[in-house]
């Protein structure tokens, strides 16, 4: 019995010397894997660093994936030379403030990313000068410096993630040139970020706890920390990867740019981190992140530019350019190459986008109805439309970022066929005329948004699509102004409604038709020809037309005053993000605009955007062909003949004529887009927009929901749901 007994503990014994042996092995990997993915190797298979070299550099930077976007720039050696050769006895750079106290943009950080940068070409093979005594000694006093200074940031976000993301990488890659008190030193660092929160703070806390972990040869804490990260890999929680293939940070709240561009970035890099080792993420976790690119992010993401609605607050100097490139970068390399579905999935977004097709492969229309967001896109343009409900956040200020983009969720519209149309405009915009929006005209500082809860008062939000068209509607309730905004969009156009528009202010009420950058000139159609508008031109009570950068707009059965104008203006970045230094930049502005008046208490719009269109089209477009059966509070319904379909808005239950042979009767309130299929028969597609639910997830109630067709026709024409 005591030999058995005896065998069994040394098994035990074994199998535990076996475990350990196997962790420090998988440590070692983790390891290398850290220094095969970060010390450049010059390789380029998809050609992204060559666009990234053709990007010029930014000076400022606060935004986290630009600032790692900015660390793949091939080494700049001049650059280097001069951290070098500027550097003091003090162990600090003289052109960084130290006793910066921003929020955003917090200037010590870039002692800790040049410390970095020089780290990185330490271990690189770029010139065994930089592998030297004087370089490792100037990495020694600066990791001093921060040890002994000990600087904090008055934004917890740099002191418990975006330092320990900087230096903890740094403290890997210098692992073996640490010395004792140093390495001390460093887990101190790392200590100051601990498992916690929710959603890409939960995951950027954990990644900063697992490199504390590999510095102290913890296997089981790196594999609890791997295992936190992974965690955040599912669908349908309260923030992160929502049913939509939408991402949310801050409550309720679209955030596709900022938090959920880390995610993705954050994701892609840990794929290739544990990959060869069992903590290496399955293919149900990789299926998840590839189609969070694939049927989320390729769907905002245009000729290499991110749409100006999915940035968030982070309305940076080439925001757009730096986030789509980051995320292609993410996509080439999630699953470390060794996934198909991830590699297909990539090489779709790259040829979309790297070089940008001249025709669009990826058309359609998606709303992601968890997040109040629409897209339409067709093969030379696309369009976006950014709302907000009772249900959903739209937008947030922090830490001195988005200063003015008070109404950047009212129903912001923007069209992109190039994808500069608003490249770099912030600085220059007249933000209480974002296009798309209804809002006050005045001259007061934008009012500040101070919390992550929804403002707009309005239930009434939402989109019916079937996959190739749609109708999206806004009940607006918010700041005093309240409207029923709708936008229909077809193969060929835009259709904008509004109605029930009225305000509480003796201020001029207005809904801006666009903003953007001028490319060419401004045109409107008058006396049977095309004239420049060449500064400011108004109009009242008649057809407007008017012609710019390869879109048409047509304003027409209106009552109220027409606005197009032409203008030099100027501006700063700091007064829409603080983190930048206050300097004047100048620009040409295009802009066409209606006004209501002071104080509308009935007000309507109707508008057509006919993007990619020629003049010459556009002049000749029938607007007759889109007939207009109700534009007010109760319903908003429209017919296109070219299209054969009817689109429906009904707020209250209502019965419409729309022809001889179909009339609706509708009890129950929704979003109804109605059409004849191959067969002849009308086919439904249904949407409770005051619901947070998918339409394909909607029971409907055939007695409520109907078409009554008039005396004599066939019932049996009536009707297909589709869900």
């Amino acid at each position: 019995m005591r030999i058995l007994r005896n065998l069994i503990i040394i098994s035990v014994l074994l199998v535990s010397v076996t475990v350990q042996a196997s962790g420090v092995d998988e440590l070692v990997r983790i390891k290398q894997n850290y220094a095969r993915m970060l010390v450049p190797s010059g390789k380029d298979p998809f050609g992204l660093l060559s666009i990234l070299s053709s990007i010029q550099p930014e000076t400022e930077i606060s935004d986290q994936v630009v600032v790692e976007l900015h660390q793949r720039y091939p080494f700049d050696l001049k650059k280097v030379e001069t951290y070098l050769s500027s550097f003091t006895e003090a162990g600090t750079w003289p052109d960084i403030n130290y006793d910066d106290k921003k929020r955003s943009g917090w200037e010590p950080k870039i002692h800790a990313e040049r410390i970095l940068e020089l780290v990185k070409l330490y271990n690189s093979d770029q010139t065994s000068y930089y592998r030297s005594s004087e370089v490792e000694a100037v990495i020694h006093k600066a990791l001093n410096y921060w040890f002994t200074a000990k600087p904090v940031c008055l934004n917890w976000w740099y002191n418990q993630i975006g330092i320990p993301k900087t230096l903890g990488t740094v403290f890997i890659l210098f692992e073996k040139q640490l010395t004792p008190v140093e390495k001390q030193n460093a887990i101190t660092v790392m200590e100051n970020a601990k498992f916690g929160m929710t959603g890409q703070n939960k995951v950027w806390l954990a990644g900063n706890v697992m490199m504390r972990a590999l510095l102290q040869n913890d296997y089981e804490l790196v594999k609890m920390a791997r295992d936190t990260i992974a965690s955040e890999i599912v669908t349908g929680g309260t923030e992160g990867i929502k049913d939509d293939w939408c991402f949310h940070q801050h409550g309720a709240q679209q955030q596709f740019g900022n938090y959920g561009l880390s995610f993705v970035s954050g994701m892609s890099f840990f794929s290739g981190l544990f990959s060869g080792t069992s903590l290496a993420f399955d293919d149900k976790q990789l299926s998840i992140l590839s189609t969070l690119i694939d049927k989320g992010y390729r769907w905002v993401i245009w000729k290499g530019m991110m749409d100006v609605n999915a940035l968030g607050r982070q309305l940076f100097h080439h925001a757009p350019v730096h986030k789509a490139l980051s995320l292609a970068f993410a996509a080439s390399e999630l699953g470390g190459g060794e996934s198909d579905e991830c590699m297909a999935v990539a090489t779709a977004l790259l040829r979309d986008n790297y070089p940008a097709l001249t025709v669009n492969v990826l058309t359609g229309h998606k709303h992601f109805w968890q997040s109040d967001y629409t897209i339409h896109r067709r093969p030379s343009w696309m369009a976006s439309i950014k709302m907000a409900s009772d249900r959903i956040i739209g937008t947030e200020m922090m830490n001195g970022d988005n200063m003015k983009g008070y109404y950047m969720a009212d129903g912001a519209t923007y069209i992109y066929k190039d994808g500069k149309e608003y490249l770099d405009i912030f600085p220059l915009w007249d933000w209480r005329k974002l296009p798309g929006v209804t809002a006050f005209e005045d001259n007061a500082p934008m009012p500040l948004i101070k919390s992550y809860q929804p403002r707009n008062k309005g239930t009434f939000v939402g989109a019916v699509s079937d996959e190739k068209q749609g109708m999206t509607v806004m009940e607006l309730d918010r700041a005093g102004v309240k409207a029923h905004k709708a936008w229909v969009c077809t193969d060929d156009f835009i259709l904008c409604l509004g109605a029930g528009i009225q305000a509480d202010s003796n201020l001029v009420v207005t809904t801006s038709i666009e903003q953007c950058h001028k490319n060419g000139e401004l045109l409107s159609w008058e006396n049977t020809r095309w004239n420049v508008v060449n500064t400011k031109q108004s109009a009242k009570g008649k057809e407007q037309r008017y012609f710019h950068n390869n879109t048409g707009y047509i304003v027409w059965g209106n009552t109220h005053e027409v606005v197009a104008e032409t203008a030099e203006r100027t501006g700063s970045w700091y007064d829409v993000m603080q983190m930048y230094h206050p300097e004047e930049t100048h620009g040409e502005v295009t802009a066409i605009y209606l006004t209501h008046g002071v104080a509308p208490k009935q007000g309507t719009y109707q508008y057509l955007i006919l993007p990619g269109m020629g003049k010459e089209n556009v002049a000749a477009f029938n607007v007759s062909d889109i007939r207009i059966l109700r534009n007010d509070a109760t319903v908003q319904a429209v017919y296109s003949e070219g299209n054969t379909t009817c689109w429906v808005a009904a707020y209250q239950p209502v019965q419409l004529t729309v022809s001889t042979d179909l009339i609706l009767n509708i009890q129950t309130p929704g979003i109804y887009m109605i059409r004849k299929n191959e067969s002849g028969r009308y086919v439904i597609n249904y949407a409770d927009p005051t619901q947070q639910r998918n339409v394909a997830e909607l029971e409907l109630n055939h007695k409520k929901v109907r078409l009554s067709l008039p005396e004599g026709k066939e019932k049996g024409k009536t009707t297909s749901i589709v869900g």
